[in-house]
């Protein structure tokens, strides 16, 4: 933590009491490095371990930028954020709320899933800061009741999970829109040779930020793998959250149907539970959430869409019922506990079908993940892995997560193209994402049967070539290598 105030930074008094009001009195270190910088008025680039007060590091100085004059135009904000998922607008929105409520300023927040009549309803009003989906924010462009022509600074928050989820091209139209004249600000968990890439272009001589090493995960939260047979699973949760008296658990899964499922067999055996995912309306997905934080659900099941915006305090636990297809997932799905300072515990379940992705996560991450053993739940180590069911659980559509359009490209696994193991070899660690969207990853993938998957080739250290699903005994050294704890 900073040892800085955040008087230090030079924030207003409106704004400094607003902040006491939620108990925060130390910044955070991207809080302390983003907010001065912000307030010098350049461009930025900014990157931290999610948790660690991103959202404040930019709505903070936003609010203050914004102050002095606030808007008398009727549906021209001067300050637009865009984000990747409703639920992440909605977070961001509340925070700027929250900060600015002894401020003159007006905010609003925009996503698909809901009626667009109260939204253009409130564009009728003078609106300083808007918090926006970008498919959303294009429907209100293309029926004329949005004018972004007096927007003074635009925010990317999340701009690595808007690449993933095919949102360049929206991104692109949006920038047309804008004044060429204007401060970018690009705020993201993870920080990716790709993203670096796109901010070279966007960006004019940004001042960088990055307080922690790329893909790193929380040092508070306390992770660990059990090796389990795919069919035990649901049986090794539940008595999990029985013998350890979990009281507060968001698990992860990969499908919609998967979360589905498993979310009715926790609550038929008195373990009360509910889904969140894409497929859910947005009054639903509000009021699992809701209902998650006051505790009246033991268990709250979701799929990736849930990965960001997920602003929980003190969440104790997150199981991975399901290793995400996609190594970045996985630092996101865990970053929900484990914030603000608060300890959190991440337990992944892992079958032999899932070795590969957590090589995967072990690479990206740079670690070794601790493992465990239930008795009575001990991996058989010699059953031979099955294909992975993908599919489009996970796809963001039109009045789905990505808050109103079909993303360009979606990601891989997400009913959008191959996935991630299907796709040629790339010849680094990084090179996972093309830069800008303009490569063969926007282009349509050849069709592949629905909940199936192809083999991959993977390299082992040694450099020898071995098919994926062929011995999987041989990779059970290097999988156990981390401790049999």
């Amino acid at each position: 933590m900073s040892d800085l105030s955040f008087a230090d930074l030079g924030l207003a008094q409106d704004l400094l009491r607003a902040v006491a009001d939620t108990g925060y009195t130390v910044p955070t270190p991207i809080q302390a490095q983003a907010i001065p910088q912000v307030l010098k008025g350049g461009d930025l680039l900014a990157a931290a371990q999610t948790g660690t007060g991103k959202t404040a590091g930019f709505t903070l100085p936003l609010l203050q930028l914004l102050m002095g004059k606030p808007s008398r135009q009727a549906g021209k904000p001067r300050a637009l954020v865009l984000t990747p998922t409703r639920e992440l607008a909605a977070q961001v929105e509340e925070s700027v709320r929250e900060y600015g409520k002894y401020l003159p300023l007006k905010s609003m927040v925009m996503f698909g899933g809901v009626g667009i009549n109260p939204q253009i309803a409130a564009l009728r009003k003078p609106v300083d800061i808007l918090v926006a989906t970008p498919g959303r924010l294009l429907d209100h462009v293309s029926q004329r009741t949005l004018d972004l022509s007096a927007v003074e600074i635009l925010v990317l928050d999340e701009a690595d999970r808007m690449l993933d989820m095919g949102f360049i091209h929206d991104i692109r139209k949006v920038l047309a829109l804008l004044p060429a004249k204007r401060q970018n600000l690009l705020f993201s968990a993870t920080f990716s040779d790709e993203i670096k890439a796109l901010a070279d272009k966007l960006l004019d001589q940004p001042k960088l930020v990055e307080v922690a090493r790329r893909n790193t995960t929380n040092e508070l939260v306390d992770q660990r793998v059990h090796l389990v047979d795919r069919d035990k699973k649901t049986d090794l949760l539940i008595k999990l959250i029985r013998d350890h008296n979990w009281y507060q658990v968001l698990v992860f899964t990969r499908t919609k149907h998967g979360a589905n499922r498993l979310a009715e067999k926790l609550d038929k055996i008195g373990i009360p539970a509910a889904a969140i995912h894409g497929n859910k309306s947005q009054n639903a997905r509000t009021r699992a959430l809701a209902d998650f934080k006051n505790s009246t659900l033991q268990v709250l099941v979701a799929t990736d869409i849930a990965a960001r915006g997920l602003d929980i305090d003190q969440l104790p636990h997150v199981v991975n019922f399901e290793l995400p297809n996609v190594p970045e997932d996985y630092v996101h799905r865990i970053g929900r506990t484990g914030r603000a300072g608060s300890p959190g515990e991440a337990v992944s379940l892992v079958c032999v079908d899932e070795f590969n992705f957590l090589r995967d996560i072990e690479k990206l991450t740079k670690q070794s993940i601790a493992r465990f053993t239930v008795p009575g739940f001990e991996a058989d180590l010699n059953v031979k892995p099955e294909p992975i069911p993908m599919g489009g659980n996970s796809g963001r559509g039109r009045g789905q997560g990505g808050g109103g359009r079909q993303g360009q490209g979606a990601r891989q696994g997400q009913g959008g193209g191959k996935p991630r193991h299907e796709q040629q070899a790339k010849p680094t660690g990084h090179g996972h994402r093309s830069p800008a969207g303009n490569t063969p990853r926007n282009k349509p993938a050849a069709a592949q049967p629905q909940g199936t998957r192809q083999p991959q080739a993977a390299k082992p250290a040694g450099g020898q070539t071995q098919q994926r699903r062929s011995q999987p005994a041989r990779q059970v050294s290097a999988l156990l290598s981390p401790g049999k704890r």
